[in-house]
């Protein structure tokens, strides 16, 4: 008897973070997807989902947008769709981005080290597929948290390993979905 495997379905990213001390600028940090086709998994991104956008189909949404970490529990939210995407769209990555990190030359440059509370889920209905603090990516402005790809079967199975990069948010969307070393 062979046994029965279940793909994954509708997963919700779920990105949180403290605001900013007072008379400080504010820490701004977003969740992005970049979606790949299944002829190039690893090339020019299909669409990039980001603050302000959506996936052309509906199918990655992002339901709340923070620039300050101001609220309780998780701050921006993003769903993907994932059982819904068209079978010719084969893998997609997620990651989290700090905006206004400051230039690489820049003694000051804001990483997740700088940004106090951060948490990162990955959740599938109510159970948790992955959780991060970011504290291994400290020296970080960027990180890769979730790796979607979908199977020989057409199912989708995620690699929830971080990857962190030392990028402005327009280098870490070109980036981001690049073969890991």
């Amino acid at each position: 008897m062979s046994g029965v495997r279940k793909s994954l379905a509708k997963v919700e990213i779920a990105l949180r973070w403290d605001p900013s001390p007072a008379g400080t600028p504010a820490n701004d940090l977003d969740i992005v997807a970049a979606v790949y086709g299944a002829a190039d998994p690893y090339g020019e991104p299909v669409y990039l989902v980001h603050f302000g956008s959506r996936a052309p189909d509906g199918t990655i949404t992002l339901a709340r947008d923070s620039r300050t970490g101001q609220g309780f529990g998780f701050d921006e939210v993003m769903t993907l769709e994932l059982d819904r995407l068209a079978p010719e769209l084969g893998r997609v990555v997620v990651g989290v981005v700090i905006q206004d990190a400051g230039s690489a030359a820049a003694p000051d440059r804001k990483t997740f080290a700088a940004v106090g509370g951060t948490g990162l889920r990955v959740r599938e209905g109510y159970t948790d597929l992955a959780t991060t603090d970011f504290a291994e990516l400290a020296g970080a402005t960027a990180a890769t948290v979730a790796e979607f790809t979908r199977d020989g079967a057409g199912g989708w199975t995620l690699d929830a390993r971080t990857r962190g990069f030392d990028a402005d948010p327009q280098e870490y969307a070109r980036v981001m979905g690049a073969v890991r070393g």
